[in-house]
């Protein structure tokens, strides 16, 4: 067995380091080995995808190890209380269990960073997404606004013929926030997108941070009503002030854009690990290149 040295990138290092995105410094900040795609249980996975994995139980250790990961920052930023927390530490949704997720390692193998992509077919309505149970869906003022921004939204989608997608579940280590890493990791998530035949999609951010502030930067913008621009709302269960964004696979800020192609075509080499064997996937197709494992430590390492 051997470690992929800490020094490998699977992602570009052009982000602009401008607009309060800013480069990783000292010791904490060893550079990523990568990113690590989490698949739901029977999802469509394009055979783009060059290293699938069906893997069970490392599937359920990464879903544990995220959700671990991410009410640990929760945790310490004050979004949640102990009593959002299972037994073991765990912040769990109902919507985990049938989202992508895409996690960041770091240079020991740890995750440093997560986000959720929850994908819904064309024909949903808001009743089946997660944003209805957004603080600003329950605004006497502006809950029907809301309601009607997403639902154009979904209309729109419609008449793509892509999927609407709503992205959640932001979790960066403290050491990263407003990095080029974090940059990549939310720019990989327009890639993923792509991948997976575009869509447009809804986000809801913290202000905190200056999360929402990233996520504008590289794409994302407010969603529109009759009465103008959705304005930031407070969210009493994450105790902040949040956004909500819409944003749209194939139009990133134009600087991003060439990035987004670029990374697009790196997600395809991450390891994707899944639950259940793709319809597709059979046994010559594990041996077009060495299985990526990871061990109880996150660290990645490659059959010798």
């Amino acid at each position: 067995m051997q470690l992929v040295p800490p020094e490998t990138e699977t992602l570009p290092n052009s982000v602009e380091e401008d607009d309060g995105i800013s480069p990783s410094h000292g010791h904490a900040a060893v550079r990523q080995v990568g990113l690590v795609l989490v698949a739901p249980p029977g999802a469509r996975i394009p055979v783009d995808f060059q290293d699938v994995q069906c893997e069970p139980m490392w599937h359920e250790e990464l879903m544990g190890r995220m959700q671990r990961f991410r009410g640990s920052v929760y945790l310490q930023d004050g979004a949640i209380g102990p009593r959002q927390l299972s037994r073991d530490g765990h912040h769990r949704v109902g919507i985990d269990a049938n989202s992508w997720h895409l996690l960041a390692l770091d240079g020991s193998g740890s995750i440093c960073g997560c986000v959720r992509y929850y994908s819904h077919e064309s024909d949903a309505c808001f009743q089946e997404l997660w944003v209805r149970h957004a603080a600003l869906a329950n605004s006497e003022v502006w809950g029907g606004p809301f309601r009607k921004a997403v639902e154009a939204e979904l209309q729109r989608a419609r008449r793509r013929n892509v999927s609407y997608v709503e992205v959640g579940g932001w979790a960066i280590s403290s050491e990263r926030r407003c990095t080029i890493e974090a940059a990549r990791t939310a720019l990989a998530t327009y890639s993923l997108a792509r991948v997976l035949g575009g869509c447009i999609g809804i986000t809801t951010a913290t202000v905190r941070h200056s999360s929402s502030s990233l996520l504008r930067r590289i794409g994302g913008s407010s969603l529109r009503t009759e009465a103008g621009e959705l304005p930031p709302y407070y969210d009493p269960q994450y105790a902040c002030d949040m956004e909500v964004l819409r944003f749209d696979s194939e139009s990133p800020a134009p600087k991003y854009f060439t990035l987004v192609d670029r990374l697009r075509a790196d997600i395809l080499d991450v390891p994707v690990i899944c639950r259940t064997r793709p319809p597709w996937f059979y046994a010559p197709y594990q041996n077009l290149r060495p299985a990526v494992r990871l061990s109880t430590g996150l660290y990645a390492v490659q059959s010798a």
